[in-house]
């Protein structure tokens, strides 16, 4: 597997969520086929007997079939276990008093030196950030992140805990020992480190049976999000600088749940339920299921977990997915959940080509090419190569076996890819099956992403670049050429980009709530790396320490990084205040000072990037806060069709004179507490939303007017017209009617509301739907 290219990792275990789900619902054929399913029995309460009770009779009764089949049992954060079960049987637990749901154990996949640098400087407006404002006069905090993630390389130098004071003294976790992992590797920053078996059997004895990590993914995920300041790191040289997290000053708990079979549910509701129990304050989890794959809420091992975790004031930060840039593809989108969509940084990867004529074009890679400087090699179109049992287009995009080795061999291939299936990497193995020695691939599927090739010199052009070259190639008879090796450039414009991959709105759980919710660096990011990796090491160097990768994977530990610093300056906060506060803290501007864009170009909306992009000090002081209670979240389950008696059996804190709204409906949703707005316009004349906002700033009493960014056709009346905030009025509500002159909406549309008090803009997106 390259270590570099996260979207092809995303496409593997893509496949494994596949083959893992169809598995799970084993052989239609055969009913007493035993797989591993998951029994669901919601919220978990030592004082409340009639839920032990039910626990304890559907375990029994399992455990009286086969003593063997308990794989995994639930007890902390909620109730439940796993367990090989029979369809039959599964079927016939499903009934049983407690039970909410029974659903086959699924596999969900995998979903910085500059980065932290660059969003320092990505603000609007100036926050008070000296040294007695923030909880930073020592070199550690109290603050627990665990990861949930394919573990961690311990021996890296972003695991120091060099000047860190004790561990927390509530800390109930435990560092876990295997073959290659003891309590030694744990220290005053990697504070706890756990593992999970296949119970499949599936996992290797040495490789998986252990919190270290054999992939890499998981240690670069903990050290972007609060990783020690390393200096002179880089990747060959590249992305060099001082390495950090982003609350360097955190403590790590890790989870490891992902094996190189894929990330099972059973073992990521394991984690959560471990993690509630041990004591962390955020929790960060880049991964989750495929759009097609996604289950409901009741079947999520990820929704179903946070909730439980956030009930009990653990914020969850999750990725939203690479599967863009189609629409409703956002996953882990459940109101409890901060969702992470991917942006670039100002930091580019650029691998040029320079033409016989002197010209350079700009190509985007990472490779360490050995050709020289000088335009000397041959260079051919695809379509020129043409091989005599093949056509002109597949030659012309370089598919495999499509390129005659006479006509190749020696010379660098320009191939066509604007509107072609196969990759960059595969087009190199044709290339190099040919006897070509470098590759210019004409796309714009890539974005900015700028992948890695290792010593094949191999660079990425977009279509408006490769006019330039095919230009070139047909002005004379012997074009020649040569491809540069891989430089950095600093301080590139525009920054941020949403990339193509980073997944995108609106909801389908539920279009009544904005997903994502925000938008962090997730491409070409720096960090720590495992210490064994052999593969794709350039001749005659090391095997680095640090990795450059792609993937919202990246973007979600740069939020739960910043979670964790606010978490830090504010230790009283609940997890709904710490997310309002990053969400409505985000800029939508770009280091052009113009409106941040898509890949293509396009100016992106809320359904590409959320509440917009992150930013690393109005976060800690938001000024207002919107605060979502477990009452919206219960209020949410009964609008999405949950009857009241499995509400009940979910949550641990349903007061019992709750009940669900008789008038229960989706459009409900909208008036949950949420920082931002969505609302179903079909077939309404008007529609009322309302919000209540905490007053967090250091002002007791101070003023906010609201500044209304509407879309064309619709009239927005905010009520009152000024909050008005005392010491003895902290909380105050107000009221948005949205209003159209239009017959129909013929998309949806977008807009803001934003408080201001002169100090402090304190922003909610809008998106009313057709």
């Amino acid at each position: 597997m390259k270590g570099n290219n996260t979207l092809l990792l995303h496409l593997f275990y893509t496949l494994l969520l596949f083959l893992g789900v169809s598995a799970g619902n084993g052989n239609n054929d055969d009913t007493n086929r035993k797989e591993v399913y998951i029994v669901y029995m919601g919220a978990a309460d030592s004082t409340n007997v009639s839920l032990r009770n039910d626990h304890a009779q559907v375990l029994n009764l399992v455990l009286r079939r086969n003593e063997n089949a308990l794989v995994r049992n639930y007890k902390h954060g909620f109730s439940g276990f796993a367990a090989r079960l029979s369809k039959e049987e599964a079927a016939s637990i499903a009934h049983k008093p407690g039970v909410v749901s029974v659903f086959p154990d699924p596999i969900l996949n995998l979903h910085t030196t500059r980065s932290w640098e660059f969003l320092k400087y990505q603000t609007h407006v100036k926050i008070d950030t000296k040294p007695n404002a923030v909880s930073n006069s020592s070199s550690s905090s109290d603050i627990i992140l665990g990861v949930l993630d394919t573990g961690i390389w311990p021996e890296a130098a972003s695991f120091s805990d060099e000047g860190m004071g004790p561990v927390p003294s509530r800390w109930k976790g435990t560092c876990m020992k295997s073959q290659d992992f003891n309590s030694s590797n744990c220290n005053r920053k990697l504070i706890g480190a756990r593992f999970y078996t296949d119970p499949t059997g599936n996992d290797d004895d040495e490789g998986d049976n252990t919190p270290r990590d054999s992939v890499g993914h998981g240690t670069h995920v903990a050290s972007t999000a609060v990783g020690a300041t390393v200096t002179n790191a880089s990747y060959y040289g590249l992305a060099a600088g001082s390495a950090t997290g982003g609350s360097s000053e955190s403590r790590l708990a890790v989870y490891r749940v992902c094996s190189n079979f894929g990330c099972r549910g059973s073992a990521i509701l394991g984690a959560f339920d471990d993690a509630i129990s041990d004591g962390v304050d955020v929790l960060s989890l880049s991964l989750g299921a495929s759009p097609g794959f996604q289950p409901d809420l009741t079947t999520d091992p990820i929704a179903l977990g946070a909730f439980h975790a956030v009930e009990r004031g653990i914020l969850v930060v999750c990725s939203a997915g690479n599967s863009g840039p189609s629409s409703s593809t956002v996953v882990n989108d459940a109101p409890w959940i901060l969702t992470v969509a991917a942006s670039t940084i100002d930091r580019d990867f650029q691998s040029d080509v320079v033409l016989g004529v002197d010209k350079t074009v700009k190509g985007r890679a990472i490779n360490f090419s050995p050709l020289s400087n000088s335009a000397e090699y041959p260079m051919i179109y695809g379509e020129s190569a043409k091989a005599a049992s093949t056509s002109l287009a597949e030659a012309r995009q370089c598919h495999p076996d499509s390129l005659d080795a006479n006509k190749v061999k020696g010379k660098i291939v320009v191939c066509d890819g604007k509107n072609d299936g196969y990759s960059t990497s595969e087009k190199i193995g044709t290339v190099k099956e040919a006897g070509g020695i470098g590759l210019v691939h004409i796309t714009d599927q890539n974005g900015a992403i700028a992948s890695y090739y290792g010593d094949f010199p191999a660079t990425v052009i977009s279509s408006k670049d490769g006019v330039t070259i095919l230009q070139y190639i047909n002005s004379t008879s012997n074009p020649v050429a040569t491809i540069l090796p891989t430089a950095t450039v600093l301080d590139y414009k525009p920054a941020p980009v949403v990339p193509n991959f980073s997944s995108r709105g609106p909801s389908s759980l539920s279009s009544n709530i904005l997903k994502p919710d925000i938008a962090a660096p997730g491409v070409n990011i720096l960090a720590a790396w495992i210490g064994n990796n052999a593969d794709d090491v350039p001749k005659g160097r090391k095997p680095s320490l640090y990795n450059i990768i792609s993937g919202t994977s990246m973007a979600c530990p740069h939020v739960s990084g910043l979670a964790s610093s606010v978490k830090t300056r504010n230790p009283t906060w609940s997890a709904s205040a710490i997310k309002s506060a990053i969400m409505t803290s985000a800029i939508q501007i770009n280091n052009l000072k113009a409106p941040i864009t898509t890949d293509s170009g396009r100016v992106a909306t809320p359904y590409d990037y959320g509440a917009g992009e992150m930013t690393t000090s109005e976060s800690l002081q938001p000024g207002l806060v919107y605060e979502t209670n477990t009452i919206d979240y219960l209020n949410y389950l009964c609008y999405i069709g949950l009857n009241i008696t499995t509400v009940k059996v979910i949550s641990r804190t349903v007061p019992a004179n709750f009940s669900c709204p008789k008038d229960s409906s989706s459009d409900l949703i909208s008036n949950i507490n949420y920082p931002s707005i969505a609302v179903n316009f079909t077939g309404k004349a008007a529609v009322n939303v309302s919000r209540t906002v905490t007053n967090v700033g250091e002002e007791d009493e101070t003023a906010y007017s609201p500044v209304v960014e509407a879309p064309s056709g619709v009239k927005v009346t905010v009520t009152p017209d000024k909050l008005q905030f005392t010491k003895s009025s902290k909380k105050l509500g107000y009221q948005v009617i949205f209003s159209s002159t239009l017959t129909s909406l013929k998309e949806d549309l977008f807009g803001s509301i934003t408080w201001s008090n002169g100090k402090y803009m304190v922003r909610s997106p809008f998106v009313l739907t057709k």
